[in-house]
């Protein structure tokens, strides 16, 4: 999956949660959730899915895959 960085901030964001903090969540370093949010770096499932988790968005909002009934 391919995440999509800019959905990622922008749902981070409205949540009100720092960059730090979503990293620690996550146990992730921030540095690295910096470069996904800026599409510099990918991320696994496993990684996606927590992020999604923690901000209660569902998965497909912050990857830039559509869901397979749209194909």
């Amino acid at each position: 999956m391919t995440p999509n960085g800019a959905a990622i901030r922008a749902f981070r964001r409205k949540s009100g949660m720092s960059l730090r903090r979503l990293a620690h969540l996550i146990d992730r370093d921030p540095g690295y959730l910096s470069h996904v949010e800026r599409d510099l770096q990918g991320a696994g499932v496993e990684t996606l899915r927590r992020i999604a988790e923690e901000l209660d968005v569902p998965m497909n909002a912050i990857t830039r895959e559509k869901p397979r009934d749209q194909d």
